[in-house]
């Protein structure tokens, strides 16, 4: 059974071509910036490896969106709404056993389970590994 293709994608050549409006701008200039800013961005990522910095809430929706298969996914979703006032403006990279002290620290004051909260913290520990470069 195939994937479906997303609309705005088309195969010419080979090639995936995109072909998005994600700005909706009737602004040429403006519309040529924005092309102009995200190309450098692509070429930056492609040719030295520089990442945009990523916020937690953006990896944790993609976490979700990717995983409606999982039978836990109302688990994880409800895991994430509560952690999300803690860590969801971090960056990937600000969370660790550290910023997550006055979460773990709030749930245990609020009578929850130790292992309530470790599951909880099983969500995040997967979004960060998959968030981690692929050593090459």
């Amino acid at each position: 059974m195939g994937q479906r293709k997303p609309p705005g994608l088309t195969l010419r050549g080979g090639v995936w071509h995109i072909d998005k409006d994600v700005y909706g701008t009737g602004d040429l200039r403006q519309a040529v910036a924005i092309l102009s800013r995200r190309l450098e961005e692509v070429r930056v990522t492609r040719f030295f490896g520089v990442r945009k910095p990523r916020i937690f809430r953006e990896a944790a929706t993609r976490f979700l969106e990717e995983n409606q298969h999982k039978r836990s996914l109302e688990r994880d979703a409800r895991a994430l709404a509560v952690l999300d006032p803690y860590i969801g403006e971090l960056t990937v990279q600000q969370v660790h056993h550290g910023t997550l002290q006055y979460f773990i620290r709030n749930r245990l004051e609020a009578g929850k389970s130790p292992g309530t909260v470790n599951r909880d913290l099983a969500v995040v520990r997967r979004i960060l590994n998959l968030c981690a470069p692929v050593a090459k």
